[in-house]
């Protein structure tokens, strides 16, 4: 449980700064920052306010309730004592979903801050930990012990900061909000940068429809990136060359490298799967960039950690972007490129035993746009679009502006963001033995062939030379053993 929590002194006096200018009554928004369960501390970063709604209405807004009192005849009479708040809270979580996909290793929404009175607040404490829960359900962590989400209030009659601890129990109540210290010092500036560039290729079995459930290409990538991120996890890490102890901690400054190393194990993705019934093969395969930021009181583990669950969360956030914008409109092009498939389907919906050529699919890249303190936050955007969109993202989900200069925004996987292709099985079971290469192979596979069979002829060869000559040198040895021993007699 988080007892203590420390803002960046910097972050949090400018929005109090900007919220005292406002002239606003009320402002709900999201707390960004990390939630360590190890140290049972939080740290706050910035607070992000919630835009208006598509209707243009603002996502919190102050509501009268009037007291029926006949015996005095008062009735319709408002106080300000019964005032309560109406919260969006459908969209402050749809918010809250869209900014966690902006933010890596570590950096999550952790909470949401209300800017009201004191008795605002008391009125409306149960609409508040619902919010809180409805967010922390929209973006969730992969940690399942963090069971818990900070609610910040700041007063403005008076104005004071209280932080309070929100238990994601399954009745909200009241008593799910616990009051922890709070404090303002330095956070961002003492941050250390962690970047890691990890390639990848999976290979996942497309199974026959008798065989298996998970026959859609969304389908069967969310069981490759769940069953891969098992392997992750037990994946050791090489920071600036060196293997990471368990509790070691960050002792230099500058930026840190990362590389992970998988381990030789059987390959998740292809278990539960009879060899037998596949019919085809979904190569996924690119790299993904990723940065973590690591506090410190933290070990440099908390900072491997950290990157794992973020090229995952990175994965999953790409699948699900083809998923909203196919859902949204299903003749949407993608880039997937097949013959023999129904154009009206969406790309995600596609029954992949019904592909009978090979096909491909260019996921969303990864680009990192200049954030605070020299940290920096990431946006994906599609093969058809441009830095634009990444700048309107910016300013609607962040209120930040995006630098003007295209330099830098970062983008490390122009040349490899991820690539679905899929084809048939013995297609891919030839050229699986390429990882390097991005295209199934075609004519060239008769002469690849060929100079295996080469190989393997030269190999045999040289194994029947080599068991004859065994057994030469065998007899001669016995041979000169008999002579030696007869002489002796």
């Amino acid at each position: 449980m988080v007892k203590a929590v420390v803002g960046d002194e910097t972050q949090l006096k400018l929005a109090e700064d900007r919220l005292s200018q406002s002239a606003v009554y009320s402002q709900v928004g999201l707390v960004i920052g990390k939630l360590n369960s190890r140290l049972d501390r939080g740290f706050v970063f910035d607070l992000i306010p919630t835009p208006v709604n598509d209707g243009g209405e603002p996502p919190c807004s102050v509501a009268e309730s009037f007291r029926d009192d006949k015996k005095k005849g008062s009735k319709g009479k408002a106080t300000a004592d019964s005032s309560i708040l109406v919260i969006d809270k459908d969209w402050v979580a749809e918010h809250a979903r869209q900014v966690s996909r902006m933010l890596m290793g570590g950096v999550k929404v952790i909470g949401i801050y209300i800017w009201v009175t004191d008795s605002l607040f008391k009125n409306s404490t149960i609409s508040l930990c619902q919010t809180v829960k409805g967010v922390a359900e929209a973006a969730s962590f992969m940690e399942a012990d963090l069971d818990e989400r900070l609610l910040i209030h700041i007063s403005y009659s008076p104005r004071r900061w209280t932080c309070r601890n929100c238990m994601l129990t399954a009745n909200i109540t009241s008593s799910s909000l616990r009051t922890c210290d709070f404090k303002m010092g330095r956070v961002l500036s003492s941050l250390q940068t962690f970047r890691c560039m990890y390639n990848f290729d999976l290979r996942l079995p497309i199974c026959h429809e008798n065989a298996s459930n998970a026959r859609t290409l969304g389908n069967v990538l969310q069981h490759g990136i769940s069953a891969h991120a098992k392997e992750l996890d037990d994946a050791k890490a090489m920071v600036d060359g060196t293997l990471v102890a368990e509790d070691e901690p960050c002792t230099s400054d500058g930026l840190h490298e990362v590389e992970l190393l998988l381990p030789f194990i059987k390959d998740a993705s292809a278990q539960g799967c009879n060899r037998k019934d596949v019919g085809g093969v979904l190569v996924f395969h690119g790299s993904v960039c990723s940065f973590a930021y690591l506090n410190s009181k933290e070990p440099i583990s908390q900072a491997v950690a950290d990157i794992k669950g973020d090229i995952i969360t990175s994965l999953r956030s790409r699948l699900d972007i083809v998923c909203d914008e196919t859902d949204g409109d299903s003749t949407l092009d993608v880039g997937i490129e097949a013959t023999n498939v129904m154009s009206n389907v969406p790309t995600p919906h596609l029954n992949l035993q019904e592909l009978r050529k090979t096909c491909s699919l260019s996921f969303p890249r990864r680009v990192f746009v200049p954030w605070l303190a020299g940290t920096y936050i990431c946006d994906y955007i599609q093969p058809s679009e441009t830095l634009e969109v990444v700048k309107e993202h910016c300013v609607e989900l962040m209120s930040i502006e995006a630098p003007t200069d295209a330099s830098m925004i970062l983008q490390p996987e122009r040349e490899a963001a991820p690539l679905v292709s899929i084809g048939s099985f013995w297609d891919v079971a030839v050229f699986s033995h390429s990882a390097s290469s991005s295209d199934f192979p075609s004519a060239n596979n008769n002469k690849i062939n060929a100079d295996r069979k080469e190989i393997s002829k030269k190999s045999i060869k040289k194994a029947d030379f080599n068991t004859i000559a065994a057994l030469l040198a065998l007899l001669l040895s016995i041979l000169v053993g008999s002579l030696l021993y007869f002489n002796g007699s």
